[in-house]
């Protein structure tokens, strides 16, 4: 582990009065200073001058817990994954509005250096969402943490994990807690930093890399606990999520994603103990929470072996579902399955976005998932009753849903040594990108995948092991939908170039200015009008926005975050208000 402190340079400094315009040579949108050389290492003293703007009295006091909301986050802050505790993603600011577009521009990026190819995955991705509290954007990739001046873009410290193993497939983010952040290395290690100085606090083994557990969500901050979930699909390992003490990082509870054994509720979905020993179920996405409910929204992940179901007849609670936990004490409240018996790799861990509604003249308090399966779901919060259950792209997997709304699984899609013919994509109609609710138009929405592929069974064992099969991709086509919350209908849709092979783009933003920002899979950064689809601006950038888009104010001036690539890009007005 090291800390690396930096000062100012012209790389990373801020980009004045610079348009989405047309320049020789170069697509609308695109600004000659927009690819940027590797910033070099600064001595520890030049921290002073990144940190001149920002108040050293609000860093210490860290964030004010009355900044984590349900709804609406406070205007100057973003302090959690989602922005709030509500999954929505939706910003009530509208300094940045569908009238004033036309001025909106690049402010200042930052760009990753220092770091090289990640094992196994290539040049660094940025798919966390930055939090910002007292004026420094927290973000991550895997094995770094960086603090940046959220005014300027001048880098202030970098923290740097040296891993043991697991899996870097991507980082969510860090969570944050007062003045200290909390930060999940690959390899199981849950890490607390001083977010003043990057300086490492403690750190706690939450999972072990020799079984193949690896670790990437945002940790979750509720109350005096911090949620920090698992990956891991090679070896057969049960999930589970934890609670820890954000003082100290001590366990204070442990809830598994299958019974822990026979007589216990949901055993009776499995065949025996050894199936529930090695059931799957990972919890690798934050989850929501309602502190008036006292309830925390959680997805869980496949069953395991993945494909091949053959060792665990049932419906494999509580696999591919969504629960509601007390976040005192881990106890199950309800629970609601999206894919009973998964055999497709379909992860419920999608954002279980809560949101408040009218429905036959009655005020409900709701829950709404775009799962990964295919299927459109909106619940009761408070106990779990299903009100939607609708597929957004095709569900020929399934027979229909049950009477709880729950999809019934038609055993003839289930993967076969010569393959079943499936309507949705390998990777499924939608995958861990954040989807957006906006209470303004009362739709919900999502980047998604429609499509055809093929699901091949490759261990026809008794007791099958690992992924045990394959999904097959024929076509693909990636596409922009809004939900209607209370039909499931498409309200609209966009559908993006993919010359057949399209999948599900980043995650959204939609904000009171009506707006809905999101990104394509031509490295557009694109504004919509939420209510009827129609694209208002874009902005060509050198990769493809690769995380969810984020806002918030400084100064009186609105600023939309977004991650490309390995480059962190900062919009505002020209000229300020």
């Amino acid at each position: 582990m090291r800390v690396q402190l930096w000062g100012s340079l012209a790389s990373c400094a801020p980009i004045e009065n610079r348009r989405a315009r047309r320049l020789p040579g170069y697509p609308l949108g695109r600004t000659q200073d927009t690819i940027l050389p590797h910033k070099p290492h600064f001595h520890a003293a030049t921290v002073l001058a990144a940190l001149a703007l920002i108040s050293q009295a609000a860093l210490a006091q860290g964030l004010d817990p009355k900044a984590l909301r349900l709804f609406d986050p406070p205007a100057d802050a973003w302090p959690t994954y989602n922005g709030d505790y509500s999954g929505r993603r939706y910003s009530a600011l509208e300094q940045i509005n569908a009238s004033n577009l036309g001025s909106l521009a690049l402010a200042w990026m930052y760009r990753i250096g220092g770091v090289g190819p990640l094992r196994g995955v290539g040049n660094p991705v940025i798919k966390a969402t930055p939090l910002m509290a007292h004026g420094v954007l927290y973000f991550t990739i895997p094995d770094h943490v960086f603090a940046v001046n959220a005014r300027t873009g001048e880098a202030i410290w970098q923290f740097d994990w040296e891993d043991h193993g697991g899996h870097l497939v991507g980082n969510r983010g860090v969570g944050l807690f007062g003045q200290w952040l909390y930060f999940l290395g690959p390899d199981g290690w849950f890490i607390s930093l001083d977010a003043a100085t990057g300086k490492e606090r403690w750190r706690k083994k939450v999972a072990d890399e020799k079984l193949q557990y690896f670790t990437t969500m945002a940790p979750m901050v509720v109350k005096n606990h911090v949620l920090v979930g698992v990956s891991g699909d090679a070896m057969d390992v049960r999930g589970y999520l934890e609670a820890r003490d954000p003082e100290t990082g001590e366990l204070q509870w442990r809830w598994w994603t299958e019974p822990e054994k026979p007589g216990e509720p949901g055993s009776e979905t499995w065949p025996n103990q050894a199936a529930m020993d090695h059931g799957g179920g990972m919890t690798w996405l934050p989850g929501t929470y309602d502190p008036e409910l006292n309830l925390l929204y959680w997805g869980t992940g496949n069953a395991n072996p993945v494909y091949a179901g053959q060792s665990r007849k049932g419906a494999n609670l509580w696999t591919a579902s969504i629960v509601a936990l007390n976040p005192d004490t881990g106890k199950l409240a309800w629970w609601f399955q999206a894919s009973p018996h998964d055999t497709h790799d379909w992860d419920n861990v999608e954002t279980p976005v809560l949101l408040d509604a009218v429905i036959d003249h009655q005020p409900r308090k709701l829950l709404a998932q775009a799962a990964r399966c295919g299927y459109f779901f909106v619940l009761d919060r408070t106990n779990g009753r299903n009100l939607v259950s609708k597929g957004f792209t095709g569900v020929n997997w399934s027979k229909g849903v049950d009477a709880k709304g729950q999809p019934i699984p038609d055993p003839a899609k289930e993967p076969k040594v010569d393959g079943s013919l499936i309507d949705i994509p390998a990777g499924g109609g939608t995958n861990w990108p954040a989807p957006s609710y906006d209470p303004d138009t009362g739709l919900f929405y999502v980047n998604a995948s429609r499509g055809y592929s093929i699901a091949y069974l490759t261990d026809t064992d008794p007791q099958p092991e690992g992924y045990g099969g394959r999904g097959g991709m024929l076509v693909s086509e990636a596409v922009l939908e809004a939900l209607d919350v209370r039909t499931g209908d498409i309200r609209w849709s966009h559908t993006y170039p993919s010359s057949g092979f399209g999948t599900a783009g980043p995650g959204i933003l939609t904000t009171a200015g009506k707006l809905l920002f999101t990104g394509d899979m031509a490295q557009n950064l694109i504004a919509y009008d939420p209510a009827a689809g129609k694209i208002l601006w874009h902005f060509a950038l050198p990769q493809n926005v690769s995380n969810g888009p984020s806002t918030w104010t400084l100064d009186g001036r609105q600023y939309l975050i977004v991650g490309a690539g390995d480059t962190l890009y900062a919009f505002a007005l020209v000229g300020g208000k």
